[in-house]
């Protein structure tokens, strides 16, 4: 994440000067920034890893278990090479398969970008299990010709559909940024459009193109309701062998050992990100309609018309084919709306409609909640300097890649030693949601923050304005429209998050995704109807929130991912 740089007159003060440092409570007030998300993060995040870990520790102790024989014993060396590969693999496919729609996307404009930037997220912030679900019907029906229903290329193939959002988000805003005088330029001095652009253009995306690309590595080391549905027992990887070790045969010590391995992968991920990220993009910004002007004719016409096809067919095809198998379950079978009927009817005890309810109300207390932390940890973050402020970055971002399944059994461990009242507390699953969102929160406000003048705040301290009347009165106009798409990216990712939520669901708070999980696990056609029903009704809802995202987002181009 680079910071903006501010100039003028006293550039050179951060924004830890909201207020003169002698004012009465400012020092309080620094000490709640910085104690409120570290609380929350230590609470929900370190305790329950080291729970797990030390109940682990006492199982390998008493049975003499040595590190290497736990090593062995999962394979884990083969497990991280599986991991490992299958996410280089699906890192190397969504970037060439998304590098037509970046382009398209820097060079539209209008109503246009908004339909394609909607069209391009929701399969990112959609459930894996929903992905899952879809991919399933894609390969078990109009592409069954194919013969790849499970196992390694339909992961792959899900996960270029999952991840598009991130190559587009990341190059395909810093592409917009661009100034096109530069190509004009390289064309005026005789090169090609080709050669303008690859001397040109590629050079200068290539920062934000290596961030996307280890924010896709990321994503896909770590990936487990997609492995899990489509790897269908051929693909094993450390998320899911974790899930096996933990739940399947509860060996412990063998799952922790191999969540310590993926945490290293995460951590490795987290500091490629944070080296080659560039969410600002390189150069100037005002680069969307130069972009267009430079491209105009016929043939970028032509080329508009191909990639918007391929948008189409990569990313709404999945979509579509969910809808019809909602309404045709069976391939060859009637059409119906039995799944749609169904969502009356109880799965497991509770209704869909009754799921849905729950989870609209659990995504709106975790939005809440992670946009309170997730604020406060921005400001800390902005305020933080040199190489302090680089590891508390890094370290923000760790709970968007760990494992579920590992944070999910911690829980368990966790609450089984608190008083009921407190493990059957309601807040349980949207603080859990919270820290899942908390991360991108972060990384929405840090450079919104970045984009307050100095001055503005140097102006409102002078006149007397304590650092909160600063921050609500100059920075919160400004940030306002950054937090809004903060919200609506927090409420997609708690109203999809099926990893931890999974362990912790009971009858009454039993979300969407993890009831659309128990209907898959139940045979019958009826079960599947009502799974799909269910699913395209989360994928609506999904997609109403990310056009309340675009509908809020802030007018600079600054990518969200």
């Amino acid at each position: 994440m680079t910071r903006a740089t501010n100039t003028g007159p006293g550039a050179t003060a951060r924004a830890d000067n909201w207020g003169p440092a002698r004012r009465g409570g400012t020092l309080a007030g620094r000490i709640a920034v910085r104690l409120v998300p570290a609380l929350f993060i230590t609470i929900l995040f370190a305790w329950p890893l080291i729970a797990l870990i030390r109940r682990a520790y006492r199982i390998a102790s008493e049975s003499g278990a040595r590190l290497e024989d736990l090593l062995a014993r999962t394979d884990a060396w083969s497990l991280l090479g599986i991991t490992v590969g299958q996410a280089a693999a699906s890192m190397v496919l969504a970037l060439l398969a998304a590098a037509p729609i970046a382009w398209l996307y820097a060079h539209i404009g209008g109503r246009a970008a908004v339909i394609l930037a909607v069209v391009v997220t929701v399969p990112f912030v959609l459930p894996t299990v929903v992905v899952g679900v879809a991919f399933r019907s894609l390969l078990t029906g109009p592409l069954s010709f194919l013969h790849i229903e499970s196992g390694l290329g339909a992961v792959l193939a899900a996960h270029v559909f999952l991840n598009v959002a991130v190559v587009v988000r990341v190059v395909g805003a810093a592409w917009r940024n661009l100034d096109p005088r530069l190509l004009e330029a390289a064309r005026t001095l005789g090169a090609g459009r080709v050669k303008a652009t690859m001397t040109v253009v590629v050079p200068r995306l290539l920062p934000a193109i290596a961030g996307a690309a280890t924010l896709i590595f990321l994503f896909c080391s770590t990936s487990f309701g997609v492995v899990l549905i489509l790897g269908a027992g051929e693909l094993r990887t450390l998320e899911t062998e974790i899930y096996t070790q933990a739940i399947g045969y509860f060996r412990l010590p063998e799952a922790v050992v191999l969540s310590m391995l993926q945490i290293v992968v995460v951590f490795a991920a987290l500091l490629l990100t944070r080296v080659f990220s560039d969410p600002a993009g390189a150069g100037s910004a005002g680069g969307r309609r130069g972009a267009a002007a430079v491209v105009a004719g016929w043939p970028a016409r032509l080329a508009m018309a191909a990639a918007a096809t391929w948008t189409v067919v990569l990313l709404v095809g999945p979509v579509a084919v969910l809808i019809v198998r909602s309404l045709r379950p069976s391939a060859g079978g009637d059409w119906t709306l039995a799944g749609y009927r169904a969502l009356a009817e109880p799965v497991n005890g509770v209704t869909p409609l009754e799921s849905l309810r729950y989870s609209l109300v659990s995504a709106g207390s975790a939005t809440l909640i992670a946009l309170v932390v997730g604020t406060l940890a921005a400001v800390s973050l902005f305020r933080a300097r040199g190489v302090l402020g680089a590891i508390a970055s890094t370290i923000s971002l760790i709970p968007l890649g760990i494992s579920a399944v590992t944070l999910g059994f911690g829980y368990l461990i966790v609450l089984a030693s608190m008083p009921y009242a407190i493990a059957a507390s309601p807040a349980v699953i949207p603080c859990v949601q919270a820290l899942i969102a908390i991360p991108l929160v972060i990384r929405i406000m840090v450079p919104a923050l970045e984009s307050v003048p100095v001055r503005l705040r140097q102006a409102a301290a002078s006149l007397g304005a304590p650092p909160l009347r600063v921050f609500t009165t100059v920075d919160l106009p400004i940030v306002g429209r950054s937090l809004g798409a903060a919200a609506g990216f927090a409420f997609v990712m708690a109203l999809g998050e099926f990893g931890a939520t999974s362990f912790l669901a009971r009858a009454d708070t039993t979300t969407l995704p993890v009831l659309i999980g128990s209907a898959l696990n139940r045979p019958g056609a009826e079960n599947l109807a009502t799974a799909m029903a269910a699913s395209v009704v989360l994928v609506a809802a999904t997609t109403l929130a990310v056009l309340l995202v675009e509908a809020l987002r802030p007018r600079t181009e600054v990518p969200l991912l």
